[in-house]
């Protein structure tokens, strides 16, 4: 006597819908940017509820795969997935993730991401990033409109990397800070000082120096960290100088942290 069919679950049915695009993609049938196949075709080909093919839709735009435009249709996402910022900051809220974490991982990932741009980037990258310090140096008296380009900046750096799971990985934690830098970006005079610093970035890595580049990105995320927690500006400047010890930069911060 045969087993009794047995249904297959909800998630059964969102592993569906995953497994099937990640097929398409995989073998080159849709590419990043491509709008996905209607839900009627999706839900047909697959054998599953229209419901349940939302479901699984719904999983991948968590994920950072996938967007739906709204009267337009659902796409692949045109650039490396974010590994579901919502979620970080929902952890954030939940185990209670401390400011200074966020910058200690963006130190360990982004003052990488700063020396291999400085190995691997291209004439678009610099042109772009030199772009990006001349409107920080023009918009220094408006935090807002700094703000976005500071988030472009670093962005540039990450593509130039060249690696994009460094770069989803360091878009994930710059996203879910996102609110609470628009919230406590400083002074015009704290925005200068910052606009100077991303210009020695950006010339250590045009200079193709990846020591110098990752020096001066770990110097400018601890600059940022204290002026986000209010520290005094002698102490900023105080943490800005570069460290002569070779000593790792993410035991240095646990030693201060003890």
């Amino acid at each position: 006597m045969p087993w009794p069919r047995q249904e297959a679950s909800a998630a059964d049915r969102t592993m569906q819908v995953v497994d099937h695009i990640r097929l398409l993609i995989e073998n080159g049938t849709i590419q990043p940017g491509d709008r996905v196949p209607p839900e009627r075709e999706l839900a047909c080909t697959l054998k599953i509820s229209r419901a349940s093919l939302r479901t699984g839709i719904g999983c991948m735009v968590a994920m950072g795969v996938m967007s739906v435009r709204h009267g337009v249709g659902t796409f692949i996402a045109d650039g490396p997935a974010e590994f579901n910022k919502a979620s970080l900051s929902l952890m954030s809220a939940l185990y209670g993730f401390e400011s200074w974490q966020m910058f200690e991982a963006r130190v360990v990932i982004e003052g990488s991401l700063a020396a291999l741009a400085a190995e691997r980037g291209k004439e678009e990258h610099y042109a772009a990033l030199a772009e990006q310090v001349a409107e920080m140096f023009a918009i220094a008296d408006s935090p807002a409109d700094f703000l976005k380009h500071d988030v472009l900046f670093h962005r540039i750096i990450a593509q130039a990397s060249g690696n994009p799971i460094l770069a989803a990985l360091v878009e994930t934690v710059t996203s879910a800070m996102y609110e609470k830098r628009r919230k406590t970006v400083g002074r015009a005079n704290y925005l200068r000082e910052m606009a100077e610093m991303h210009r020695e970035i950006f010339r250590a890595i045009r200079a193709r120096d990846p020591v110098a580049a990752q020096e001066q990105m770990e110097r400018h995320l601890r600059v940022a960290e204290s002026a986000e927690n209010q520290e005094p500006l002698d102490a900023r400047k105080a943490r800005s100088r570069p460290a002569h010890s070779k000593e790792p930069e993410a035991l240095a911060r646990r030693k201060r942290r003890s």
